[in-house]
């Protein structure tokens, strides 16, 4: 019960919970925000809606704005005129499925065949393929990060709420006005029909939208579809505005947003819940850097280094490092060096620790050895762990995308990082014996205290050039 506890955790945890939480904080292979000084973008969800789309239509005209809609199948067959219309007054048209339902409730096949069956409802009202596609409530799975051929996944940088009535015209107008700017990607809806939405928001939506393009046009600001703002910010890259245009995407984020704290609150909670099922302990209550568990091994045999072989079924302590903690390392190093270095003396500092903690419980002597897996290429040799190749198969391939996902969130690149050297991004296996651990840990043993601290951290640097990060 416990391994199908921890592979329907595992799973759903790769599967949904971190690619959403990496597409909202970096933008992963997805757009969201452009980069321009007088172009923004205006997007339109869940419609068409034989009621709000044609007042909508007709205020954009008003204005000159282009904008993009993002059509619910099952509605967008209702009302093919409406299709037409939007197509042909040079607005952008792009999938939101057929039918409203979140991604995370549906397998790889059935996504697929919610986009081709409502692109295909837009193909043949239009006779053009659409390429852009925003999932419901932006929710992403791992699945959604694979090649979908042309498809441009969209989401957006300012959402204001304008499914719910009570927020009103004023206020949306107020909110709307404070990202009144270029660049912004708009979130605004055309339907109220949907589930969690109220039938008469768009009424409110269409009066705050009215007194925006009207402030708009007073400031020389203009709505463009969004293949437009795409075309507009890669100019913006190209012609040397690189740092604008990386912020777009998130990649190297000034100061840590109010939202991005939330995101990583989230993501830690949805730690603290796995070592509640789990289990899991820590050497060190009061700095844990290092947590574990204690289970059966499963996979192939591993010579150890004191001529015995782990073998299946032998018991190992599996090993996890505090991802709050390797956050915090991450948002105070500025280049990977730094980074490896925090981690290299948090882990010399933690062995002791957890030394000490198995010679003082003898239930813990049965364990054979330390077990993890991490994304590394030199640096815990030091300490006596064999770092072998993980088999190639099912687990490898999702524990690579898993590991580089969480690297992302906290190496100080961002995912800039798993483009430069994407050869050194291959998860890794490092056991390391009890009894080596034990004899050179341990009060009694071998240890002599943190020798990697008195290294001229110099010499250290140039001794972790080649380090990767080590995760999970």
């Amino acid at each position: 019960m416990e391994t199908l506890l921890l592979w329907l955790f595992y799973i759903s945890t790769l599967y949904a919970f971190i690619p959403g939480l990496i597409t909202r904080i970096f933008g992963f292979r997805v757009f969201k925000h452009g980069t321009s000084d007088k172009e923004f973008a205006l997007t339109f969800d869940d419609g068409p809606d034989p009621k709000y789309t044609p007042q909508l239509l007709e205020l954009l005209k008003r204005h000159g704005a282009k904008a993009t809609f993002f059509l619910v199948g099952s509605n967008a067959e209702k009302y093919p005129d409406l299709i037409k219309r939007i197509h042909e007054e040079g607005h952008l048209i792009g999938s939101h499925n057929y039918v409203h339902k979140t991604n995370w409730l549906m397998g790889p096949a059935a996504v697929k065949k919610q986009i081709q069956k409502t692109n295909k409802i837009i193909y043949d009202v239009t006779g053009v393929d659409s390429h852009y596609y925003r999932p419901p409530w932006g929710i992403v799975n791992l699945f959604d990060f694979t090649n979908r051929g042309n498809t441009q996944i969209v989401l957006w940088s300012a959402m204001f709420a304008d499914w719910r009535v009570k927020v009103g015209a004023d206020r949306l107008t107020k909110r709307m006005m404070k990202k009144l700017r270029g660049g912004e990607v708009f979130l605004l809806h055309d339907c109220g029909a949907t589930l969690g939405a109220n039938v008469g928001a768009p009424a409110e939506m269409l009066t705050a939208l009215e007194r925006v393009l009207t402030e708009a046009d007073r400031r020389g600001l203009r709505s463009i579809r969004i293949d437009e703002l795409i075309r507009v910010t890669e100019e913006a890259k190209r012609k040397g505005n690189p740092a604008k245009a990386t912020s777009s995407k998130g990649r190297t984020p000034v100061k840590v947003s109010w939202f991005k704290r939330g995101i990583v609150a989230l993501w830690l909670l949805w730690e603290k819940i796995f070592h509640v099922i789990f289990q899991l302990k820590t050497p060190d209550t009061q700095n844990p850097f290092l947590h574990f568990r204690i289970r059966p091994y499963h996979g192939e045999p591993v010579a150890l280094n004191d001529g015995k072989t782990l073998q299946a079924g032998d018991q190992v302590m599996e090993l996890h490092f505090d991802n709050k903690k390797l956050y915090e390392i991450g948002t105070r190093s500025r280049t990977t060096v730094q980074l490896a270095i925090q981690m290299i003396r948090n882990f010399e500092k933690t062995l002791p620790k957890l030394a000490q903690y198995i010679y003082d419980h003898p239930e813990l002597q049965e364990v054979k050895a330390l077990y993890g897996v991490s994304m590394i290429n030199r640096g815990p040799e030091q300490f006596g762990f064999i770092i072998t190749d993980l088999p190639k198969g099912w687990f490898a391939s999702s524990t690579q995308i898993y590991l580089k996902l969480l690297m992302s969130v906290i190496h100080p690149a961002g995912t800039s990082r798993l483009k430069e050297q994407p050869q050194e991004l291959v998860p890794k296996m490092m056991v390391m014996p009890m009894d080596h651990l034990l004899a050179r840990f341990t009060e009694t043993g071998s240890h002599r205290s943190h020798s990697t601290l008195e290294k001229p951290e110099a010499l250290e640097e140039e001794s972790l050039l080649s380090v990767s990060l080590p995760t999970r």
